[in-house]
C-alpha cells in the first residue's frame, strides 16, 4: 500500500502541474484534475485488489444455525480477464456431503442457487476431511437468477457482501434434519468474502 499513497499525491501534484502550464486553471478545474486523478489510482488498486475471495464455512452461519463441528474453507481467484472464477472447496468434519453451491442472499437470509461447486451425489457417503472439489466457474455456470448473465454479475454480488456458500448433508435416512451428517437444507455456510491479492 505505501507505494499507492506516494503515487496519489505525485499524480494529483504532476495533473495541477499540467493544468497549470495551459493556461491560468480555476479552483473548479483543479479540483475536477485531482478528483480525476485520485478516481483513476484507486479504480486501478481496487481493480487489482479485488480478484481474490474467501468464505469461512459453519454450522453457525446456517439459516437456522446447525449443531455440528463440520467447517470449511472456500476460495476462489478471479482471471486476469474476469471471466473465470478458479475454486478450492475444503471441508473437515463433516459427513454426507451430498452438494455444495453458491446462493445470492445477506447475511441472515436463505437465497437461491446460482452455481454448483460440488454434487449432487447420493446420500450417507459417510466423513469428508479435505479438497471436497475445485474446478473453475464461468458465465456458462450461473443458473437460477443469474442464468444468462455475465460472471461480473456474480462477482459483483460477492463485493456487495450478498453471496453466500453452503454445504448441504443427508445421511439418506428418514427422516431429515436429525443432526451432524443429515442436514439437507444446508450443514455449513459462510458468506464470501473480497480479500487482497495473493503476495
Amino acid at each position: 500500500m505505501r507505494p499507492l499513497s506516494l503515487t496519489v499525491p505525485a499524480l494529483a501534484l504532476a495533473a495541477l502541474t499540467a493544468a497549470c502550464n495551459r493556461g491560468t486553471p480555476t479552483a473548479q478545474d483543479r479540483a475536477a484534475t485531482l478528483v480525476t486523478a485520485v478516481t483513476s489510482v484507486h479504480a486501478d488498486a481496487d481493480a487489482s485488489s479485488l480478484s481474490n475471495f474467501v468464505a469461512h464455512i459453519t454450522g453457525a452461519g446456517e439459516v437456522p444455525p446447525r449443531d455440528t463441528r463440520g467447517v470449511g474453507e472456500l476460495k476462489l481467484q478471479l482471471s486476469p480477464d474476469g471471466n473465470t472464477l478458479e475454486y478450492h472447496l475444503i471441508s473437515s468434519n463433516i459427513r454426507n456431503v451430498v452438494a455444495s453451491h453458491i446462493h445470492l442472499a445477506p447475511t441472515g437470509v436463505n437465497g437461491p442457487i446460482v452455481v454448483f461447486l460440488f454434487g449432487s451425489v447420493p446420500p450417507g457417503g459417510g466423513r469428508t476431511d479435505g479438497v471436497l472439489a475445485s474446478g473453475k466457474i464461468t458465465a456458462a455456470n450461473l443458473i437460477g437468477p443469474l442464468l444468462g448473465r455475465p460472471l461480473s454479475d456474480l462477482i459483483a454480488a460477492i463485493r456487495a457482501d450478498t453471496a453466500y456458500v453452503n454445504v448441504h448433508t443427508n445421511d439418506g435416512v428418514p427422516p431429515i434434519n436429525t443432526g451432524a451428517g443429515d442436514f439437507p437444507g444446508g450443514e455449513i455456510r459462510g458468506q464470501v468474502r473480497t480479500i487482497g491479492p495473493k503476495p
